[in-house]
C-alpha cells in the first residue's frame, strides 16, 4: 500500500467513525447516565433519516431535512422515555422490562416507517457545494466525507465542554452517580434524564441523516447500525462518552482497512476485535468512571 492510498482509507475510515461514534455516544449516554440498554436507538437513526427525506421532498432544502431529522429524533425519544419508559423505573426485573419494551418499539417504529413512507429504497441527496472533493496534496478526498469528520469532531468538542464546564454538565454527570442524592440537593433529575434521552436519541437522528447520502434510506437500516453501535459500546465500555469516541475509531478504521486488506473477512472483523477486547479487558477499553471524571 502506498501512502496515498492509506491516507485515502483512513479519512474514508475516520467519517465511518464519526457517523457511529453519534450514534453508539448516544447510546452509551442513555446507559450511563439514565441506566437504561436502549436496543431501540437504531429506530432513532431510521427515524431521523425518514423526517429528513420527507421535509427535503416538501422544501428541497438539505439543512432543512438535517434538522427536522435531528430535531424529530429528539422529540420522538423524549416522548418515549416520558410516557413509557419513565413507567418501569425501579421495578424488580428492570432490565428485562428495558429489554422488551424497547424490542416493542424497535417493532412498532419499523412498521410505522414502512406504512407511511412504505418499503421501496429512498435517496437523500448531498448539497451541492459538498458534492465535490477536496485535494489534499495528490489525494483527491470527497468533500462529504470532510464535512461528516468535521461535524462529529465539533460534537467532540462540545460535549466535553458542556459535561466538564457547564452546571448543567455536571447535574448530568452527578446524576450518572447517586440520582436520590442529586434530587435531595433540589435538582429536578427526572427532567435531566428525559433530556438527556432527548438529546441522544437526537444525535442518533443526525447520524441518521449525515449518513443518508452515502447509503440507501430504508427501513432496515436501524436494526444494521444499532449492531455495530453496540460493538462500539462494547468496546469502549458501557456508559462511558469517551470509550464510544475511541471504539468508533478503532471500528471506523477496522472496516475501513478490513474491506482492502482482507476483504473476505470483512463483515466478521469487528466482531473479531470485540472478542479480542472482551478477552483481554471485559468491562471496555475505557471503565464507565470516565463518564464523572474530572
Amino acid at each position: 500500500m502506498d501512502f496515498n492510498t492509506f491516507i485515502a482509507q483512513f479519512i474514508s475510515g475516520l467519517s465511518t467513525a464519526m457517523l457511529l461514534f453519534l450514534v453508539s455516544s448516544g447510546l452509551t449516554l442513555i446507559f450511563g447516565v439514565v441506566n437504561v440498554l436502549n436496543f431501540a436507538h437504531g429506530s432513532f437513526y431510521l427515524l431521523g433519516t425518514y423526517f429528513a427525506f420527507q421535509i427535503m421532498k416538501l422544501f428541497n432544502n438539505y439543512w432543512a431535512g438535517l434538522l427536522a431529522g435531528t430535531v424529530g429524533a429528539g422529540i420522538v425519544g423524549m416522548i418515549i422515555e416520558y410516557f413509557f419508559l419513565k413507567r418501569i423505573y425501579g421495578r424488580a426485573n428492570e432490565g428485562a422490562f428495558q429489554l422488551l419494551m424497547t424490542y416493542a418499539f424497535i417493532l412498532i417504529i419499523d412498521d410505522m416507517v414502512k406504512y407511511i413512507w412504505g418499503t421501496e429504497y429512498k435517496t437523500i441527496p448531498k448539497p451541492a457545494f459538498l458534492s465535490g472533493s477536496l485535494s489534499i496534496g495528490s489525494i483527491m478526498v470527497p468533500s462529504y466525507n470532510v464535512f461528516i469528520i468535521i461535524i462529529g469532531f465539533l460534537i467532540v468538542i462540545f460535549a466535553w465542554y458542556f459535561l466538564m464546564r457547564t452546571d448543567r454538565g455536571k447535574q448530568v454527570r452527578a446524576s450518572s452517580l447517586d440520582r436520590i442524592m442529586l434530587s435531595l440537593l433540589g435538582t429536578n433529575v427526572p427532567l435531566i434524564m428525559t433530556l438527556v434521552f432527548g438529546v441522544a436519541t437526537a444525535m442518533g437522528g443526525l447520524a441518521g441523516v449525515l449518513a443518508a447520502p452515502l447509503r440507501t434510506v430504508t427501513p432496515g437500516a436501524g436494526i444494521e447500525i444499532i449492531i455495530d453501535s453496540m460493538i462500539v459500546v462494547v468496546i469502549g465500555g458501557f456508559g462511558n462518552f469517551w470509550g464510544a469516541l475511541l471504539g468508533a475509531l478503532i471500528i471506523g478504521e477496522v472496516l475501513s482497512f478490513g474491506i482492502l486488506w482482507m476483504p473476505e473477512l470483512a463483515t466478521v472483523l469487528t466482531f473479531i476485535v470485540m472478542i479480542i477486547v472482551l478477552i483481554l479487558k471485559p468491562e471496555g477499553l475505557l471503565s464507565k468512571k470516565a463518564i464523572v471524571r474530572k
